[in-house]
């Protein structure tokens, strides 16, 4: 399960892109209850979501040139500078080299072979998130690209990462895991292969206590669902949505344990 104790590989942070964060963090708040805290005025923009004033997710101003509005995910490294050099070295692609973050931390965006962006955190004041596996906070990060198993040998070379694979209708999805502890225990996501009309990417699932009334409330706040809440056996129920500067993310009410 996806917990606050990172280790290398492990998701540690989540971030927004929207060319209007005002609207955006106006969304989220009406679908999660999430409050908007500025990070201050020499943050540009950036802000964070928090419930009881801890920080669960974040969101700023799109910065790279032809972006569209996005979830990025973050994955904890001890050396930002070093994970940028293997990435680049098997086969991703360096969007933005490693800087530092005031002394919150170092970070580099980065894309992997499979088109898929995501980031990496080198933590200093800011280790991570400070909720996760809770109501309306990340509980689960899905990569979806055309090729689940050599793009995970990328992230195995550069995470240390382990995955199992399971029978699912249609496909064959596999579970990832960081490199220590047991492997159950140290899943945090899975891979599955790109559907057609998809954009390879990261998608961050929020657990929620009630998919269909999460999935209303989107759509109520001019997001759109774009699949309605099923039930996944062994799983859970869940709802694939996007909130409305089109930026995807998916809700998780999981299924009793035991």
């Amino acid at each position: 399960m996806l917990g606050t104790d990172y280790t290398t590989g492990s998701p540690c942070w989540i971030d927004l892109g929207s060319p209007d964060t005002m609207a955006a963090a106006d969304f989220y708040s009406a679908v999660f209850g999430w409050e908007f805290a500025s990070a201050g005025p020499e943050a540009g923009g950036y802000g964070f979501f928090q419930q009881d004033g801890r920080t669960v997710a974040a969101i700023g101003p799109l910065t790279e040139e032809g972006a569209s509005s996005a979830w990025t995910i973050y994955f904890h490294t001890p050396d930002a500078d070093a994970a940028e050099k293997t990435a680049a070295e098997a086969g991703g692609t360096v969007r933005t080299p490693a800087f530092d973050v005031m002394d919150a931390g170092r970070m580099a965006n980065l894309t992997d072979p499979g088109g898929a962006r995501f980031a990496v955190w080198q933590p200093g004041r800011t280790k991570g998130l400070d909720r996760t596996s809770s109501r309306n906070t990340l509980v689960w990060a899905e990569l979806h690209v055309a090729g689940p198993e050599s793009v995970l040998d990328f992230y195995r070379r550069l995470f240390g990462w382990r995955w199992a694979e399971m029978e699912a209708p249609g496909m064959t999805y596999r579970v990832i895991s960081t490199a220590e502890g047991d492997q159950e225990d140290a899943s945090f996501g899975g891979a599955a292969t790109l559907q057609e009309g998809m954009q390879p990417a990261w998608i961050p699932y929020f657990a929620v206590e009630d998919a269909d009334e999460i999935a209303a409330s989107a759509a109520e706040n001019r997001g759109s669902v774009i699949m309605p809440a099923a039930d996944i056996p062994d799983v859970g129920r869940i709802a694939w949505l996007a909130d409305p500067f089109g930026a995807p993310f998916a809700v998780l009410k999981p299924a009793p344990m035991g």
